[in-house]
């Protein structure tokens, strides 16, 4: 596949500051507040984004009317080795729903649950 085919992402969350906080303990990123020009009352923040780099970018949002939680989109983050980022998912007050595995030749994967019960995925080569 030469283009990735994933625009953008969204995370819908109950608590922002809470998922807020899960996130950037466990990826060890910083996020950038956005904001909705054509409605204030949707608060997003934005994962960081290379556009010279391979992956899509996304938010956590939150907007009244919209519960966290049992969707049916799963969001893998890549990493070096998906045992790290796994390794700082409880004490970032998630749950490791499955721990690192193999998937042949494909690399490995840990899904796990966030602070507001998103199931997510971490992906790794190693």
């Amino acid at each position: 596949m030469i283009n990735n085919p994933v625009g953008w992402f969204e995370i819908y969350v109950d608590d922002m500051s809470r998922a807020k906080q899960f996130y950037e303990t466990v990826l060890a990123v910083e996020f950038e507040k956005l904001g909705d020009p054509t409605d204030d009352s949707i608060e997003m923040m934005a994962f960081p984004a290379n556009m010279e780099k391979y992956g899509a970018s996304g938010a956590l949002v939150h907007m009244d009317g919209f519960k966290a939680g049992g969707n049916s989109t799963l969001v893998y983050f890549s990493c070096d080795d998906c045992a790290v980022e796994e390794s700082r998912v409880e004490q970032a007050g998630g749950v490791v729903q499955r721990p690192k595995m193999s998937i042949g030749e494909y690399g490995f994967i840990t899904l796990g649950i966030d602070s507001e019960g998103n199931m997510f995925g971490f992906h790794s080569l190693k």
